[in-house]
């Protein structure tokens, strides 16, 4: 548990004598407390390969040491995005019908396993002094970094299904999509940031980003998985709650960030933030670091919620 009493394993977790090659999770064999060690454990020791990476033959990592949460599926809170988010939102029992057609789950039969990959602090760093692009790790944590976080979705489902826990990730569901929303713009049908929400990792910012105990320099992860975990015990019930300027009215230091205004005391921009990834920051990074991509991350950087959950007393210069 966290300060603030919220379900978060801040790895390395502890060591434990079920964490060997020969490790095995059988349902009802293993206790609740062991199935959310294990399934930490195992994100760990994926996140220690060498596949996390800032690109081909760089000897540097794309992320610092995850944190993980989980929420069982029978939470409301799923019933709560619908609402919010639109009825084309999953829920992970609809997730996992897609997945395994032929099985047969009950909410509360199935967990929300959710990990949050932290910006390494010299990535925070680089990107803290620009003001207009990417710096080029961002831009490779962005590539590179997903492409793990990739393979790290589709290999925690695989390990999980082979020990006796069938799981897999929804954003490599084929059915996985966007739609447009009148209220939103574009929403997909699986947000790993309202997943990290839920899990109890977090809650959102002016600019959309999730504020997380490692802050909000981020990106997230998930996989629904039949397997028994704890009911989620997030520490807030606001969804703004860590954001100075949504929930106190101070700070506000992520609209000046933007360099091309998306972020407003009306929120963000979505087509305008999408807009200057794809026209702006595309051939700004093919043409100065020699690799196709795309980024940015001003607004995760530089602010008083980069790198932690701020107080209501931060100093928002940062």
């Amino acid at each position: 548990m966290d300060r603030e009493g919220c379900l978060v394993i801040s790895l390395p977790f502890r060591r434990t004598a079920c964490y060997s090659p020969n490790w095995a999770m059988r349902g009802d064999a293993m206790n609740i407390e062991s199935n959310q060690e294990l399934a930490a454990l195992l994100i760990e020791r994926l996140c220690a390969g060498r596949d996390n990476r800032l690109g081909p033959n760089i000897d540097e990592a794309a992320w610092a040491k995850p944190l993980v949460g989980f929420c069982r599926g029978d939470d409301s809170v799923f019933l709560d995005f619908k609402q919010a988010v639109g009825p084309f939102h999953w829920t992970p029992q609809e997730a996992y019908r897609i997945a395994f057609p032929d099985a047969t789950a009950k909410p509360g039969d199935l967990a929300l396993i959710v990990w949050i990959l932290p910006q390494t602090e010299a990535t925070k760093k680089d990107n803290r002094a620009e003001t207009r692009y990417p710096s080029e790790r961002w831009a490779r944590s962005r590539i590179f970094g997903e492409a793990f976080n990739d393979r790290l979705r589709a290999e925690v489902a695989r390990e999980l299904t082979e020990r006796g826990y069938p799981a897999a990730a929804p954003m490599q569901l084929a059915e996985f999509h966007v739609e447009n929303t009148d209220r939103y713009g574009p929403a997909s049908t699986w947000s790993e940031r309202h997943m990290a929400f839920a899990a109890g990792l977090g809650t959102f910012g002016l600019c959309d980003g999730l504020i997380t105990p490692a802050g909000k320099a981020i990106r997230a992860g998930s996989v629904v998985a039949k397997m028994p975990v704890e009911p989620a015990g997030r520490p807030y019930t606001d969804h703004n709650a860590y954001c100075l300027y949504l929930s106190g009215g101070t700070c506000g230091d992520c609209i000046a960030r933007c360099p091309v205004g998306a972020i407003s005391p009306a929120g963000h921009d979505k087509t305008k933030c999408s807009e200057y990834l794809n026209n702006v920051t595309r051939p700004h990074v093919t043409g100065n670091f020699g690799f196709a991509g795309y980024g940015c991350g001003l607004c995760q950087t530089g602010v008083p919620c980069e790198s932690g959950i701020p107080s209501q007393s931060t100093d928002s210069d940062t």
